[in-house]
Parts: structure tokens; C-alpha cells; sequence
């Protein structure tokens, strides 16, 4: 199944109109079938009523004269019946019995019988033009001269078969009677479907698919409008509001995203101005707490008082890093992820405590300072909990991808999701705030990607980053 719109809509609108068009074609072509079978049972019908008329007169002739009068229409030639008298019935190879030929086959013992008599000894049988014979002698079309038959009996290139009627008209004495149907009914097989017919069917679904396929490309361009200004709002970038266009449906969805976008502009800001409030008014009792905490005389009351002051501003400390590490406010720009990498591991490749494998193709356009933080945190991770930190990159066409391998225990896949909430630490974690990983997954969506986790067979924890590139963006990789 084709994965894009226009794929699948093309795909759909070929099976309805194949299926359509077959449907029609087989009522059409049985209804084309039962006529012509109508009409070649008529012709046949027509065709027996003039070898009955043929049957009749020499029928009437004296037997001496029999001979003279085929003698003179062979000389003759051109005459629509090829009669010959025989002294026994001839034993030809007959062509298979189809429902077409069955059904002549009957008609003409029908109207034969009906003329000449129930009593009347016929055999009416096809023979194709090869092992047709005609005289006593078994001679075949070909030895022939071609004034006696060849005009009645041949239809070259066609070669039509040749209905074969033998009539007993006495003891020793067989009229033999050999003739073609008449036009069209030449050949008697049920072809398939008509060459014109096939051609209308791929005629019309190639243009429909045509006409299909510039209406959906038609349809579906502001749906990848709307999926660019999505893209660049989910990296923060301060974009104008989509142009409201193509049908009513997506100009509803246009207006519905531009309000969302602006109310979540609203949101944005009026959080950080919210935090930026929270973080000024914390601080200052916080620090007046303290102040009155070194006035107490009580050492231990001193240290209580402390310790809790100390866990509320590690509390606010936490917080207000989460909110800055995954909501910074950057200009998207091209990053050249190999330097980022370069400038992270340098401190670490003289203890080897930090390998990397491969590099980046081209560089990725998002914002340096989160995608830098991101890394930083993934590696600081990796070194903090895994004593060492094997990176590997894997850059293509699609995405750029990131594995970053440690030493450590790994993490029980039932808690693989937890460890990226906030303040959350396995056991016998204590540093830090516990939001490393969770600030490093919130900068891989904001740009599109994904952060996780996979404990490694051999031990270890391998943490994946994965950023997907666009469409431009895959050009200039494959072109690189």
C-alpha cells in the first residue's frame, strides 16, 4: 500500500475503475456474444434453407443426369456450395464440437429434417480446410483445381472451418455438400474481450487516473504547507501565519492550525515570563530563610532548617533547568554536528574514556545550542553511569542517527520510560537533578526525533537519537 495520499487515492481510483470497467465490459461482451450467437444460429438457419432448395432439385434429377449437372457448376465455379456424389459417406477428421458449432450443427439437422424428412439419413460436421476431402477418392483441397473449390471453400488468411453436410439419397448414392458460413460469422470461437474494448478501458483509466492525480497533488498542497509550518513551529521558528487555501476542509484545518499556533505563541510567553516571576520571587525569601537561619542560636535546629532550605532550592534549581534546557528560544540555523561532537568529546579522547564512529553527511538544520545540550547530556549519561561512552554515527538520507553505547548495568526495560521524568533515579543514582534524559528526549521532539533506550546483549545501555531530515534535506545528502 502506496504510503503518500496521491499514492493511495491513485491506487483506490485504478481498482474502482478497473473493477467497474470489467463489470461492464463482461455484461457488454455477453450481451455481444448472445447476439451474434442469435445471428449466426439465423444465418445458419438461412444457409440450411438453400442446401435444402440444392437437395430438392437434385433430388429431382434423373440419376444420369446427376453427374453432367456438377460436372458443368464445377467448370463453372464460384458457386456458393461445393456438391459431389459418392458412393458411401466420407470419413474426415472433424474439428472439436465447441457450444458455437453445436448449436449451428443443431439448427441445420433441425431445418435439414424439417425439409427433406425425419427419415432422411443427414451428417452435418465441421472440418477444418486441411483434412477436408471431397470425392470418393479421398482427394484433398489442395490437389484440386482452384475454380472447383478453393473459391467457395477459402478464406484466405482466415481459413475458416467448413460445414461438412452428407445426405443418404439412395442405396450407394451420398450428396455431399461442403460450404462456409457467411460473413462475420466466419469464425465460430468466443474470442475474450474485444481488442477495442481493452484499449477504451486503459484509455479512460489512464486519463482518469491523470485527471485524479492533478487533483489530489491540487488538494494536497496545502497539507504539505501546513506540514512545513508544523515542522517549523515544533523547532520554535517565527513563521507567518499559513495561507488559508485549496478546499473547505483545509481551509478549516489552515484557520484552526494558525489559532493554534498563535495560542500556543501565547502560552510559550507568558510561561517564560511566568518561571522568569517565579524564579526572582523564590530566590529572595529563600536567601532572607538563610540569613535568619545563621541568626539562630540552636546548632541543630540551624542544620534542619538548612538541610530543608537546601533541598527547596535544589527543588527550584531543577525546575527552572528543566523549563530553560527544553524551551530555549534560538534561530534555526545549519549545524555541522561532526564540529558539536568534536567540541563534546575532545575533553575525554586523552583518557579514551569517549570513542566516536563515523560522521555526518551534511549538516542539520535546528538549534545548536539544545542539539548541543542534547549530545552533552546523552554523553555526560553515559560517562556519569556507564564509565564509558562509545558513539556511533549513522547519517543517511532519511535521518541522522546517534547511538551512544555505555558500560554500565543498563536500565530494567519495565523502568526504560520513568528514567526520562523528571527527578527520577534508579536505585543507587544520586547525582544530579535526574532530568538529563528527559531534558535530551524533549529537545529530540521539539526537532522531530526521538530519544530511546535498548540494553545491549554483551551489557550496556545503548541511548538512540534520531532526527529525521526533510525532504530538501535529503537532496542535499544523496547529492553529496
Amino acid at each position: 500500500m502506496p504510503r503518500s495520499l496521491l499514492g493511495r487515492m491513485l491506487l483506490l481510483t485504478l481498482l474502482v475503475v478497473t473493477a467497474a470497467q470489467g463489470l461492464s465490459s463482461v455484461i457488454w461482451v455477453s450481451q455481444l456474444r448472445a447476439s451474434q450467437l442469435e445471428g449466426l444460429l439465423a444465418s445458419a438457419r438461412s444457409l440450411a434453407h438453400s442446401m435444402t432448395a440444392s437437395v430438392s432439385y437434385f433430388r429431382s434429377l434423373p440419376l444420369a443426369y446427376r453427374p453432367l449437372v456438377l460436372d458443368q457448376l464445377r467448370s463453372m465455379g464460384g458457386t456458393r456450395f461445393v456438391v459431389s456424389l459418392n458412393d458411401r459417406p466420407l470419413d474426415m477428421q472433424v474439428l472439436p464440437v465447441t457450444p458455437r458449432k453445436q448449436a449451428v450443427i443443431e439448427a441445420f439437422e433441425q431445418v435439414l429434417h424439417e425439409r427433406l424428412g425425419e427419415q432422411m439419413e443427414i451428417s452435418v460436421e465441421f472440418v477444418g480446410p486441411e483434412q477436408l476431402r471431397l470425392f470418393n477418392s479421398g482427394l484433398k483441397l489442395d490437389e484440386l483445381p482452384r475454380s472447383w473449390a478453393h473459391y467457395s471453400l477459402t478464406l484466405e488468411p482466415v481459413n475458416p472451418p467448413v460445414l461438412v453436410t452428407q445426405i443418404r439419397l439412395g442405396e450407394g448414392e451420398w450428396l455431399y455438400i461442403a460450404s462456409l458460413l457467411p460473413e462475420p460469422y466466419t469464425s465460430l470461437e468466443a474470442e475474450g474481450l474485444p481488442r477495442q474494448q481493452v484499449g477504451f478501458i486503459a484509455l479512460t483509466s489512464f486519463f482518469l487516473l491523470l485527471f485524479i492525480g492533478l487533483l489530489v497533488h491540487w488538494q494536497t498542497r496545502p497539507l504539505k504547507r501546513l506540514a512545513r509550518a508544523a515542522r517549523e513551529l515544533s523547532l520554535g521558528a517565527d513563521a507567518p501565519p499559513e495561507v488559508e487555501g485549496g478546499g473547505s476542509e483545509v481551509v478549516e484545518v489552515g484557520r484552526a492550525f494558525n489559532a493554534m499556533r498563535e495560542r500556543i505563541s501565547r502560552y510559550l510567553t507568558e510561561r517564560s515570563q511566568l518561571f522568569s516571576a517565579i524564579s526572582h520571587d523564590l530566590r529572595t525569601p529563600i536567601t532572607r530563610l538563610r540569613l535568619r537561619v545563621e541568626l539562630l542560636e540552636d546548632e541543630q535546629l540551624q542544620h534542619k532548617f538548612g538541610r530543608d532550605l537546601d533541598e527547596l532550592e535544589l527543588l527550584v534549581k531543577g525546575a527552572l533547568q528543566c523549563v530553560k534546557d527544553t524551551d530555549i528560544h534560538e534561530n534555526i540555523e545549519p549545524i555541522d554536528l561532526n564540529q558539536v561532537l568534536d567540541c563534546l568529546v575532545e575533553p575525554y579522547l586523552a583518557s579514551a574514556r569517549v570513542t566516536v564512529q563515523g560522521r555526518a553527511l551534511a549538516a542539520y538544520p535546528g538549534k545548536p545550542l539544545a542539539l548541543k545540550r542534547c549530545i552533552g547530556n546523552l554523553i555526560d549519561n553515559a560517562l556519569k553511569y556507564g564509565e564509558r561512552a562509545h558513539l556511533r554515527i549513522i547519517d543517511s538520507a532519511t535521518g541522522f542517527v546517534l547511538q551512544v553505547d555505555d558500560e554500565g548495568p543498563g536500565v530494567p526495560e519495565q523502568r526504560q520510560e520513568q528514567v526520562f521524568e523528571p527527578h527520577v533515579r534508579l536505585a543507587g543514582q544520586q547525582q544530579g537533578y535526574g532530568l538529563g534524559l528527559g531534558i535530551a528526549r524533549n529537545i529530540a521532539h521539539s526537532h522531530g526525533g526521538e530519544v530511546s533506550l535498548r540494553n545491549l546483549r554483551e551489557g550496556g545501555l545503548r541511548v538512540t537519537l534520531s532526527l529525521p531530515r526533510s525532504a530538501g534535506q535529503r537532496v542535499n545528502v544523496t547529492g553529496r
